[in-house]
């Protein structure tokens, strides 16, 4: 066949397939000669270094996943938005897509601007013409887009304490894409799975999105609801950032990869999609599926609770367990995607089969295996049942999960100056030491000032800096197994969140409120530092002249005042044990 006739192949299948979100994919890079020169030229501008959920959204912006999208949402579009899951032009668009920048760098821009959007390693990606600088409520846009302010919620927790205050809105001019070293392969853009589908025939394609490792019963999901719908199945999963603790993305695409051996061959197929979730529940699922119509996917699998982010601080789900699909149903002839709604496969022991939950009888024997028996039974080595998943599967888990692997925790020790953080500190490792041979490190306030983060002075930010680092540090001794023990005042909450979220990525986190009242802090101060801080002399002194953000729900909280800090420590190491931790 010439290259011409299978051109044109291509052209007649995918006209057959789903046509993007608002009739055209919108890639937003430059030709080769363009972008280049637009690189040289980005040197030369204001440049702003993205984090990993802007990184992710420039990326699916950039190419067409995000259509009709050309740039991050002016104020007119991100009023719509949040208000009624619209684009200022009436288009369905149900989740704000924003570059939140600081005022600092806000201040030093002007409408009109050339900005530079780049990677960690200040690699330019992007240029943005700004066309919108605004201040956004916040507190309004997370009720709105997620439906509550509690920051139990991961993409409230984000938007309130981590993100920005200033968004920028306007256009982008691709340069480049970022850089991904790890399975390229399935690394697909819209247009190239576009292309995947029209050379293969396929018209008619299921899409299954998943953040989890794949099981049985995911199988037999997928299976069933391809062939109610006569489709072929796209398996998508999230490679983007997903909720913290969940099982990293490697270890993941390496299971879909061993699952995918046991699907009818030419029947499905496994592509990443860096996305960066909100969990924002009911919303997010029609996002999902605006995106998989990008792609090419004419209908779309959801369960219960898609994309949920699990209980509120109160132990109540954040969303209805069947909201999702009740308001993406209301908009997929709108969509263009066609909704597979399908109930949860549960093992039917008696039957040796899976069947949907809808169907179960009075006399079957229904079996389960949760995520926690799973992490449980890998920590321990016991028997994974061969009906839950399949052997290459464990192989992967077991490898990544060796039975028996000590669970890295970081201990963050939170209070005013002279609370007696340290003192506590110091006796927990003590007392840990006298128990057990793990790896402990102690990150104390004042020696990581003369230390690692040498050079910064007590304003907010370069407080933020430190306490940031110590958790970066905190993260890495975590991930290797290790105790990690942190004594900062850390008085903000947001840097607070900020470390939580980021020793959680690897293993557990417990937030230590040493809530000792002010004016036994002072009576203990032998430096007089209270003293100077109250006469004018030391400023921005934490409970003095800056605040100091109480932590709402600590894991444990003590007050020294007249409490041994030995026996407190024994208390803090009987929480471990209870939780895990340590052993008995």
């Amino acid at each position: 066949m010439s290259t011409n006739t299978a051109t044109a192949l291509d052209s007649v299948y995918q006209d057959s397939l789903n046509p993007p979100h608002g009739g055209e994919l919108k890639e937003l890079y430059l030709p080769a000669e363009q972008a280049e020169a637009l690189k040289q030229h980005s040197a030369t501008l204001p440049g702003w270094d993205l984090s990993q959920r802007q990184l992710c959204d420039l990326e699916l912006l950039l190419n067409g996943a995000f259509s009709p999208l050309t740039g991050f949402l002016t104020r007119r579009d991100y009023d719509r938005v949040v208000r009624e899951l619209r684009l200022a032009d009436g288009t369905l668009w149900p989740i704000p897509i924003t570059l939140d920048v600081s005022e600092a760098f806000a201040a030093s821009i002007q409408v009109g601007s050339d900005i530079a959007l780049r990677d960690v390693q200040g690699v330019p990606l992007a240029v943005l013409t700004v066309e919108d600088i605004y201040f956004p409520d916040k507190l309004v846009e997370a009720r709105e887009v997620f439906g509550t302010t509690d920051v139990t919620h991961p993409g409230v927790a984000d938007l309130l304490q981590r993100s920005n205050p200033v968004y920028l809105g306007g256009t982008l001019r691709g340069i480049q894409p970022p850089q991904h070293y790890d399975f390229a392969e399935l690394r697909d853009t819209p247009r190239s799975l576009r292309e995947t589908f029209a050379r293969q025939g396929w018209s008619t394609i299921v899409a299954f999105q998943t953040r989890n490792p794949m099981h049985r019963a995911h199988r037999e999901l997928t299976l069933r609801a391809a062939e109610q719908v006569g489709a072929k199945l796209l398996i998508q999963p999230v490679v983007g950032r997903t909720k913290p603790g969940d099982v990293d993305h490697f270890t993941r695409v390496r299971c879909y990869r061993a699952l995918l051996k046991h699907y009818p061959k030419n029947d499905a197929a496994l592509s990443l999609l860096p996305l960066a979730m909100r969990m924002g529940g009911p919303r997010e699922a029609v996002w999902h599926a605006i995106i998989r119509k990008n792609y090419g996917a004419s209908h779309f699998i959801i369960g219960r609770d898609h994309a949920g982010p699990g209980n509120d601080a109160s132990g109540k789900p954040f969303y209805d367990p069947f909201a999702a699909q009740e308001l993406l149903a209301r908009h997929q002839q709108e969509i263009g995607i066609r909704v597979v709604p399908f109930p949860a496969m549960v093992y039917v022991a008696n039957r040796d089969t899976y069947v949907p939950s809808t169907e179960v009888r009075k006399d079957d024997v229904v079996q389960d295996i949760s995520g926690t028996e799973l992490r449980r039974r890998l920590v321990t080595g016991e028997e994974i049942p061969a009906w839950f998943t399949f052997p290459e599967v464990v192989d992967i888990l077991r490898e990544r999960y060796p039975a028996g692997a000590r669970k890295g925790v970081a201990l963050l020790f939170t209070g005013l100056s002279g609370s007696g953080k340290s003192t506590l500190a110091e006796a927990v490792i003590a007392k840990l030491l006298e128990r057990s041979s793990r790896s402990i490190t102690l990150l104390d306030g004042d020696e990581v000032r003369k230390n690692l983060s040498k050079g910064l002075g007590f304003s907010r930010e370069d407080r933020i800096a430190n306490v940031t680092r110590i958790g970066w540090v905190a993260s890495e001794i975590v991930r290797h197994g290790g105790i990690a023990i942190c004594a900062p005042i850390a008085p903000y909450a947001e840097t607070r969140a900020e470390i939580r979220r980021l020793v959680e990525q690897h293993g557990a986190f417990v937030e230590i409120h040493v809530s000792t009242p002010i004016e036994v802090c002072e009576s203990r101060d032998r430096k007089g530092l209270y003293a100077q801080a109250r006469a004018g002399k030391i400023p921005q002194f934490t409970g003095v002249s800056d605040p100091y953000e109480a932590p709402v729900s600590p894991e444990l909280a003590f007050d020294t005042s007249s409490a041994d800090a030995g026996q407190l420590a024994n208390q803090v190491l009987a929480f471990l044990r209870n939780r895990g931790l340590l052993e008995n």
